[in-house]
């Protein structure tokens, strides 16, 4: 017989003989009965067939279902049974995916910053440079800050172009190399679950080609000399000055002023002035065809003030033959003895380096390492501005930024500084 709701708020537990107060259960028709336990408190039970077997299930408090609630959730179990479906497995099985659901969504919830954090962890221990990781950090923290708390499954490439498109031209080497770690980091999330699309590897060329300026010819990608890794500069030239072959120091001198070789084996004792710690390479000696400013750091100078003492000819550097300069070869040769039967001093392609290759070295340790714009650092090399407006504006040669740059890499060289926050 179906059940009132009068009946159902007048239902009291049942008493036994020995005057106790004990569960009762009330039926309501189809499989749905009201417990009432011997607290007084009121439950809903949905009692089942299936396979030979009996069991119930319970459905809720009275006082959070109604009456009528109840019995269409009856209604509902009551077809899984004909179905042959247990209703409480079915049950544990819905909360199961719920839970699993919750779980994923959860996950697709992690933010980009996150994202980012969880992947330089996980590869830091194959960085050997503290200064690199923490470049990896601040950079992803600083031109990563628009979308850096969306989750990493909604970064678009249009948060990615938005984020670069200001310094693109300005910070070029700064933007290539965040645009290849943001695309890290979004093909990490991918492989993660935390981000559907794997779509990022292509954005790199989406936008160089189709969306942000052309950038000039002088940031397009050449084959550079083989380069010896920043790291290991002050152990190369700890090395170098153990040689007292004049060859020697006009490589170390070369390295110290991140001259081309061509420029520091033709030095001449009329361009220098040690006083002022200066040397001026005419424009005839110099690919740019323009006169050259080289603030000499102190290390430089006093390489010079030893040289000095013995100076025969206008040459710095003089050859064996008379009025020549050494060769270019004296400049490699310490190089080549170095790595005659193990190849100690290579790129981090595993090629012997070069002379020339110092000079890309230099700018990878001023781009990674000094809070110096890169202007500073072209400027250092005597590089040409193909940039006609940034030609235009700039019409100074940064010489006093350079000279406290120039005194930081010989510094660097030295292995004074390599731990300092700069």
């Amino acid at each position: 017989m179906a059940l009132t709701a009068l009946q159902i708020k007048n239902f009291a537990p049942a008493t036994s003989k020995d005057g106790k107060l004990s569960t009762t259960l009330i039926s309501d028709g189809n499989g749905l009965y009201l417990r009432v336990a011997a607290s007084g408190s009121k439950s809903w039970i949905y009692r089942f067939q299936l396979n030979g077997k009996r069991r119930d299930m319970g459905i809720g408090n009275l006082s959070d279902l109604s009456l009528a609630n109840a019995r269409e959730e009856a209604s509902t179990f009551g077809k899984l049974v004909r179905q042959g479906i247990d209703p409480i497995d079915h049950r544990k099985a819905q909360r199961d995916e719920r839970q699993q659901a919750e779980v994923e969504a959860q996950e697709k919830s992690v933010t980009f910053a996150e994202a980012a954090t969880t992947y330089i962890d996980s590869r830091k221990g194959g960085w050997k440079n503290e200064k690199h990781i923490d470049q990896w950090r601040n950079t992803l923290n600083t031109y990563g800050a628009s979308f850096s708390i969306k989750p990493v499954g909604d970064v678009t490439i249009e948060d990615v172009e938005a984020a670069l498109r200001p310094i693109w031209l300005d910070k070029t080497e700064t933007a290539t190399r965040v645009l290849a770690r943001i695309v890290n980091v979004l093909g990490f999330a991918h492989d993660k679950g935390w981000r559907e699309d794997d779509d990022a590897d292509a954005w790199g060329i989406r936008l160089r080609e189709r969306r942000l300026p052309k950038l000039p010819k002088k940031t397009k990608r050449v084959k550079h000399h083989p380069a010896l890794p920043f790291e290991q500069t002050p152990a190369f030239m700890a090395e170098l000055r153990k040689s007292n072959a004049l060859g020697s120091r006009l490589l170390e001198f070369a390295i110290l002023c991140a001259s081309r070789s061509a420029e520091a084996r033709n030095a001449r004792w009329s361009e220098v002035d040690l006083n002022s710690a200066l040397w001026v390479i005419p424009k005839e000696r110099i690919k740019t065809e323009i006169e050259h400013r080289v603030p000499l750091s102190a290390q430089a100078v006093a390489l010079l003030q030893d040289l000095s003492e013995g100076k025969l000819t206008d040459y710095i550097f003089p050859g064996e033959k008379e009025g020549m300069p050494l060769s270019d070869m004296t400049m490699t040769a310490f190089i080549r003895r170095q790595n005659k039967d193990e190849l100690k001093w290579k790129d981090e392609n595993g090629e012997a380096i070069t002379q020339h290759g110092f000079r890309s070295t230099f700018m990878d340790w001023a781009s990674e390492t000094t809070p110096f714009p890169a202007a500073v650092a072209d400027m250092a090399l005597a590089h040409v501005i193909s940039d006609k407006v940034r030609a235009a504006y700039q019409r100074g040669d940064l010489f006093e930024k350079r000279r406290e740059l120039m005194q930081m890499w010989a510094d660097y060289c030295d292995g004074k500084n390599i731990d300092s926050d700069r």
